[in-house]
């Protein structure tokens, strides 16, 4: 088997080709650098050169393969058109074959206790415009292709991610790591290598489904804060910031980590036999 995957050279993508070619499957990689293609070939996997906007690029690609994962994201202007557009590019390529988005939790926003794929969409202004995108991937299943939707809680692992960028490398600098509020809302955390277990699985999903990856860590930001201190080497210095002053720092995905959010990855785990065993985030986000 041979997977087509783009943002390979990323946090996740990193632990996703290495959990592919643990199972012996051959890996292409999007990279538009020589550094990406560097980084995907040293993981085993064979660089495509290329960006999301090379649309001829990302059709062929996903034509040879036997299945795509769409990890890559374009922040810069237009993410929302840059995403839908290769997302259109990798499905006609993919044609029955596998494929795989990258959704997000953050669209639920805030949730009521634990919930489950089901609840009610209420996105933060960083992630809103993924609605729409991945309404549109969904839909193809109708026509026999195969569109699955991974949505990703907080990531967190090998000293990477958002949860390092945000909050403990700000922390290192400043002698205090940052918090929101009194940090009584809820991560949904996911470690990097159980996350990318989830992808592979995925690939064999029933079409249009859509899956939490989650690991059943509700954790609330203030323990978070406090673990991340013990690792850059503040314990317990905390520096409380209001919604507006985070803000004003980090820019709007402070609206997303400021939410209140409990899930449970049960559908997966149900359904494609997922087993997250990495469930000791606090112990290992103090380690750093």
């Amino acid at each position: 088997m041979q997977v087509f995957i783009t943002g390979g050279s990323g946090y996740i993508g990193r632990s996703t080709i290495k959990a592919l070619i643990r199972r012996g499957i051959e890996v292409t990689a999007l990279a538009r650098s020589e550094r990406s293609a560097r980084t995907v070939s040293d993981l085993g996997a064979t660089p495509v050169a290329g960006a999301l906007t090379d649309t001829d690029v990302l059709r062929e690609a996903a034509r040879q393969a036997d299945g795509v994962i769409h990890l890559g994201v374009d922040y810069a202007e237009g993410t929302a058109d840059v995403d839908r557009v290769a997302a259109e590019a990798l499905q006609d390529g993919a044609a029955s074959h596998p494929y795989v988005h990258t959704g997000g939790v953050w669209v639920y926003g805030t949730t009521d206790g634990v919930v489950d794929e089901t609840a009610p969409l209420s996105p933060p202004r960083i992630t809103s415009w993924r609605l729409e995108n991945e309404k549109r991937v969904l839909a193809r299943a109708a026509t026999g292709e195969r569109p699955v939707v991974v949505m990703p809680g907080l990531v967190y692992g090998h000293s990477g991610g958002l949860v390092q960028s945000f909050f403990a490398e700000p922390g290192r600098a400043a002698g205090a790591v940052p918090c929101i509020g009194d940090g009584s809302n809820h991560w949904a955390l996911v470690h990097v290598d159980d996350l990318a277990e989830l992808y592979v699985l995925a690939l064999n999903a029933p079409a249009g489904s859509a899956y939490a990856g989650v690991s059943d860590q509700n954790v609330p930001l203030a323990d978070i804060t406090r673990a991340l201190s013990q690792a850059v080497g503040c314990p317990g210095s905390i520096e409380s910031l209001t919604l507006e002053e985070a803000v004003r720092r980090m820019g709007p995905v402070a609206e997303a980590f400021a939410l209140d959010q409990q899930f449970t990855g049960a559908r997966a785990r149900r359904e494609l036999g997922w087993t997250p065993t990495r469930l000791d985030a606090l112990t290992e986000l103090a380690r750093g």
